[in-house]
């Protein structure tokens, strides 16, 4: 262990604070600048691009330092937190005109998933704290909004769910045990944190849970039955308790969640339908890009919430719906975006408020957000219906707050408290007179000097201030014999002396600290401010909730009617109706107009083998099946002319596949996986989009293993599929399955060339159109050109191959008759007269396919 003793009292009391914070970025306050030492100095140079240069030397050794100014500490601060990174903020707590090195204490440490600043946070997406707790595959999760203060468990089975329930969350900070046996599959989220074993220990989540909720047991908030979250939850609890090191009084209760109460999506299919981030990780030409025209932030994260976690709750579907259809009516939504978009982000403000971190622009803020809420009131008062109803209740209004901020806060304030200048005159008397002490100084002193001379008649008279000596009475040498008695000497200087008087004394040391007062003061009415605004805070967090619902509600009246969505009809019945259906994305990217296309499963037709050439729409064509019922299962209206749809519990996605080199794992073993997670977990009521399956393999491999899952699906799972393929062989499943049927992508040749009629039609494809689509794509010509011929070939051989073996069968007559197999059967039946080349291969490759 190293000798504090061989360094500079600074640098020992740097190191021995330090030692508390080993893994973290030690921000030490020196006068105006966070200064960082040694191997945080480099770590922090290189991270945020800041000089690293050096501080003399301690324990005979120059001293690695980097540091940014205290002003402008928040901009580095986003740019670390969104690296992953932790940050202890080390403060300058002591007398700096004491002996020996200030007293410095480190206030909070800010992570991931801890921050409450509006610079820290991104303002439209959840900052998620999450702690995971195992036993065997059982999972407990706790979720904590810290910006929000929503606080909430859950348990789910298998680490396919948890997987999904993480990508769902893409939590900023996610916390599990240094014993976790899953980690490895976690690894890649920036705010990984592994914990000591002992902190997730259920005995003492238990007591730290009741004794920040001040209960007698946790069988009220309805998770008794819930060890594992439990342990998760207490666990979060201690680290936000630890990192934030203070009161969190804006974590109000803890609320269960209920896996199954949700259309489970998982992690594959969250990627594969772009509803938050498109396949290359950004935001643009995803469903939330499309769909977020909501007018607050708050309403914003609500609806990404929304698209995450679709309702399975008829009822409350049903009621979002009426919600909508209301505020569709007189394009009421138009006027409701507009007082809502005054609102501002009142959750994270009314957060920042209980922790006292609030600035005086969120005060300002909170003041207008509150100042509406009876205009919100009178507009929902006369809707009839029901989620309105509710949310007019949750909504509220709060007059004394309104007035207290109107009185308290000027109209302009600064950015910061600070300098002081928050606080509205007139609000308390004291500060009045300390302000009034300072700003009229000079009118005072100016009065006194007129005073003093008709009391005392001396004509030399005068009043003045230097910053030596304070204030002072001013008389000539000639003069000063005749000074009253109550004038004390101040100073004599060669042709005057100058004076005190027990009434400039008082005002002297009234004025030289009314500055300093006046802000202390100021900042104390401010925090008491805080503390006033949060006793109202259990309903203020109540009202936002409400707010933003009601900006998701307004948002989607206003999508519906901009792009032609239509309200979804629900049925107890499994399967999708969809008359005229269109994938909102490609339509509002489309320069020409969209395709619409009907689609039709139930129990009676669960599968559509869908066939067509590359680009001919097949993958939009099914993920806006699939589009359509995320929409409708969050209570939006729908892209189409018509929409029934039954129960459904998960949706599925096998589409596109690429190396995982992290995993090392090929693309033949990616489509196996996400093959495989479908066929274990896959009920009747699930939604299943497959493509293109089989293709990472030799072809009769491909071949065999796609006949199989399509056969599975539709015959044991009985799922509604839609099962997109190249391989035409798959189109006679539905003469041995009749649940199963084929639907192709129109396309016509015009000459060399392909047009794409993107129009799904009943029946196989008769062509793959591939050279043409080749041709398209820019391969050169003179590869196009050969593979013609090489086509050309293989189908001269492949009716030669036909002809061979209708030759070897009438060769041997026996074997047919005694084994009666119908691929034999079939083969014997063709007239090689009748067959172009071309159909001879289409025919060959079927019988191998039926000989898989």
């Amino acid at each position: 262990m190293e000798d504090f003793n061989q360094h500079t009292p600074v640098m020992q009391q740097y190191l021995r604070i330090k030692a508390e914070y080993p893994t973290t970025l030690l921000f030490y306050r020196m006068g105006d600048f966070y200064e960082l030492f040694y191997d945080d100095a480099e770590k922090g140079a290189k991270l945020l691009d800041i000089t690293l240069t050096a501080r003399g030397q301690s324990n005979s050794k120059p001293i690695p330092m980097a540091g940014v100014p205290f002003h402008a500490v928040e901009n580095y601060l986003a740019r670390l937190v969104k690296m992953g990174e932790s940050v202890a903020i080390c403060e300058q707590m002591g007398d700096p005109l004491s002996k020996g090195p200030m007293e410095r204490k480190v206030v909070r440490v800010i992570t991931p998933g801890t921050v409450s600043e509006e610079a820290l946070l991104e303002e439209r997406s959840d900052n998620l704290l999450v702690a995971v707790h195992n036993k065997d595959d059982q999972f407990g999760i706790a979720i904590l909004d810290f910006t929000s203060g929503s606080f909430s468990v859950l348990e789910l089975k298998g680490e396919a769910s948890l997987s999904a329930e993480i990508e769902r969350l893409k939590p900023a900070e996610l916390l599990i045990s240094e014993d976790f046996i899953y980690s490895e599959s976690l690894s890649v989220i920036a705010g990984l944190r592994k914990r000591p074993p002992w902190e997730f220990s259920f005995s003492t989540a238990e007591r730290v849970l009741t004794a920040h909720f001040k209960a007698q047991d946790l069988l009220g908030f309805g998770c008794g039955d819930l060890p594992l979250a439990i342990t998760a939850a207490g666990a979060l609890l201690q680290y936000v308790t630890a990192m934030h090191k203070s009161a969190l009084p804006h974590i109000l209760s803890l609320k269960v969640e209920r896996h199954d109460a949700y259309l489970f999506l998982d992690a594959t299919t969250q990627r594969n339908l772009e509803l938050l981030n498109n396949l290359q990780g950004g935001s643009e030409a995803t469903l939330v890009q499309l769909l977020d025209h909501t007018a607050t932030p708050m309403g914003g994260r609500a609806l990404r919430r929304w698209l995450k976690r679709p309702l399975r709750d008829a009822e409350e579907i049903l009621a979002r719906q009426d919600a909508i259809s209301e505020l569709l009516q007189n394009e009421s939504y138009l006027e409701l975006h507009k007082i809502l978009r005054a609102i501002g982000d009142l959750e994270r403000i009314i957060t920042r408020v209980a922790l006292r971190v609030a600035r005086p622009r969120d005060l300002l803020q909170l003041r207008q957000a509150l100042s509406l809420l009876p205009n919100l009131q009178e507009f929902l008062r006369n809707s009839k219906a029901i989620y309105n109803q509710n949310l007019l209740s949750a909504i509220g209004t709060f007059p004394n707050l309104v007035t207290l901020l109107e009185k308290a806060l000027v109209d302009n304030p600064p950015v910061t408290i600070r300098d002081g200048g928050v606080i509205a005159n007139g609000y308390n008397a004291e500060l009045d007179e300390l302000r009034n002490l300072s700003s009229n100084a000079g009118q005072y002193l100016i009065d006194l000097e007129v005073r003093e001379r008709e009391r005392t008649g001396l004509s030399t008279l005068k009043v003045g201030y230097n910053r030596v000596h304070g204030y002072y009475i001013e008389i000539s040498r000639l003069q000063a014999a005749s000074a009253p008695v109550d004038y004390m000497r101040r100073q004599t200087l060669k042709n005057a002396e100058r004076y005190i008087t027990p009434e400039l004394k008082s005002f002297e040391d009234k004025v030289l600290s009314s500055q300093s007062r006046a802000l202390a003061l100021e900042k104390a009415l401010y925090d008491d401010l805080q503390v006033l605004i949060s006793q109202d805070l259990s309903a203020l967090q109540n009202a936002a909730a409400a707010l933003a619902i009601l900006d998701v509600l307004q948002n989607l009246s206003e999508r519906a009617a901009t792009l032609n969505f239509i309200r979804p009809k629900f049925s107890a019945e499994i399967g999708i109706n969809i008359v005229s259906g269109r994938h909102p994305i490609v339509e509002k990217q489309s320069k020409v107009p969209f395709v619409p296309n009907d689609t039709s499963l139930d129990f009676s037709r669960r599968m559509l083998i869908i066939t067509g050439p590359n680009m001919g729409g097949k993958s939009t064509y099914m993920r806006q099946v699939a589009l359509i019922a995320i929409l409708a299962y969050i209570g939006s209206f729908v892209p189409a002319k018509e929409v029934t749809i039954g129960p459904i519990d998960r949706i599925f996605t096998r589409i596109g596949a690429s190396d995982d080199l992290a995993s090392g794992r090929s693309t033949f073993m990616v489509e196996m996986t996400e093959a495989a997670n479908i066929l274990h977990n896959a009920t009747s009521e699930s939604l299943i989009l497959i493509d293109e399956i089989g293709r990472g393999t030799s072809t009769f491999d491909g071949l065999s293993l796609a006949w199989a899952v399509a056969e599975y699906l539709a015959s044991q799972v009985k799922a509604l599929t839609l099962f997109a393929t190249h391989y035409f062989e798959l189109t006679e499943l539905p003469q041995i399955i009749p649940a199963i049927s084929n639907v192709h992508l129109s396309a016509i040749e015009h000459g060399d060339k392909i047009v794409f009629l993107h129009a799904v039609e009943d029946g196989p494809a008769d062509k793959s159109y591939g050279l043409q689509v080749a041709e398209l794509a820019g391969i050169p010509r003179q590869v196009i050109a050969r593979a013609k011929v090489k086509l050309e070939e293989l189908e001269i051989a492949a009716a030669e191959d036909v002809l061979s073996l209708q030759q070897s069968l009438e060769a041997k007559p026996t074997l047919t008759n005694s084994f009666e197999n119908p691929v034999l059967q079939k083969l014997r039946s063709i007239n090689p007269d009748n067959l172009t080349p071309k159909e001879a291969l289409e025919i060959l490759y079927s019988l191998l396919g039926e000989l898989r």
